[in-house]
């Protein structure tokens, strides 16, 4: 054998082996999976809370304003009245006494009937009453898909609902990210 053929076989084994180095990432890049399979399909929602004013009107009955709070025309027209039917009563020192009597238990009477009176005087009329109330809503913010790649699992969040696979691309999920 002679020179040039060995340095022919040394140079067309160095070859094949560049040749061969090169096609192992090449067949690997076409042998890995293009697709992973959807498994599972989860929408993920948000609870908004809407707060607003309800407002009704109430009938509300209170008692009237007074005008004599301590019941001094009841007093004074039932000591009267009192003294008046005392007098009638009997004569000389002892009508005196009547009278008095009369007069004491009339004014006591005629106090506690002007307050009865005044508690039984009632207003009534309309007031405005609100109160705040929460409305409550769901927003959809993504979905949450399980997809199987190289019988391994895994989930990623979209922002549209998938198909039965999702793209992948250097063995990674390609996937739209959830709209925020």
């Amino acid at each position: 054998m002679n020179s040039s053929m060995i340095k022919g076989v040394v140079i067309g084994g160095i070859a094949v082996v560049v040749v061969a180095a090169g096609a192992v990432p090449v067949y690997k890049s076409l042998t890995k999976p293009t697709v992973a399979d959807v498994v599972a399909v989860k929408e993920v929602t948000e609870t908004i809370v809407t707060p607003r004013e309800e407002c009704q009107d109430v009938q509300v009955t209170k008692q009237a304003p007074v005008q004599d709070t301590h019941r001094i025309a009841g007093t004074a027209i039932g000591g009267v009245a009192g003294g008046l039917l005392g007098s009638t009563i009997g004569g000389g020192t002892g009508r005196t006494v009547a009278t008095i009597a009369g007069a004491a238990g009339g004014a006591y009477v005629g106090n506690k009937v002007q307050r009865n009176m005044q508690e039984k005087d009632t207003v009534t009329s309309t007031e405005r009453r609100c109160k705040t109330v929460n409305d409550t809503s769901e927003k959809l913010v993504g979905y949450d898909v399980t997809y199987r790649l190289e019988g391994k699992e895994g989930v990623v969040r979209m922002s549209s609902k998938p198909g039965a696979t999702l793209p992948v691309k250097d063995g990674q999920v390609i996937a739209t990210p959830a709209a925020s």
